[in-house]
């Protein structure tokens, strides 16, 4: 009987779960798609408090065009990273809250000229690098500046 009951107890459980410690920073992602921005400026606002994160850019790159050297199992096949001409950066943000911030993003070009001066509305959310049974890590959102600098929050 014991041994019964044990077995239909096992057969109840839930697998479980392997969750990492792995972290994830808290702020706000920046996407550029204009090759001619050099430089960001973001201040974050919520409530009565406002922060100036450093926006550092990198150049953006995509996966090219993949090659193959056959179709046998035992062949491979790769893929190149390519330049997009575009810029991304990350602006970290310790306290950011999960509730709507105001954003105040600038970008400028080489000569420090302002090729994009706009304020949005974003909302970051809960980062899940593990999946939702895991747990929501530090909240996160990401702005999208089109290549005619039109700013969007990341959906």
């Amino acid at each position: 009987m014991l041994g019964c009951l044990l077995v239909l107890g096992a057969c109840g459980s839930e697998p479980e779960v392997g969750c990492t410690m792995i972290g994830t920073p808290v702020g706000i992602g920046l996407d550029v798609a204009m090759p001619e921005v050099r430089t960001a400026t973001m201040q974050v606002c919520w409530d009565d408090k406002c922060v100036d994160p450093v926006v550092e850019l990198h150049p953006s790159s995509s996966a090219g065009p993949q090659t193959c050297t056959g179709t046998a199992p035992t062949d491979s096949c790769g893929v190149s990273v390519v330049p997009t001409g575009g810029r991304n950066g990350f602006a970290d943000v310790p306290d950011l809250p999960t509730a709507p911030v105001r954003v105040t993003l600038r970008l400028s070009d080489a000569n420090g000229v302002v090729l994009v001066d706009e304020v949005l509305t974003a909302t970051p959310k809960p980062a899940y690098p593990n999946g939702v049974e895991c747990g929501g890590q530090g909240p996160q959102t990401g702005l999208v500046v089109s290549a005619a600098g039109v700013v969007t929050e990341r959906t």
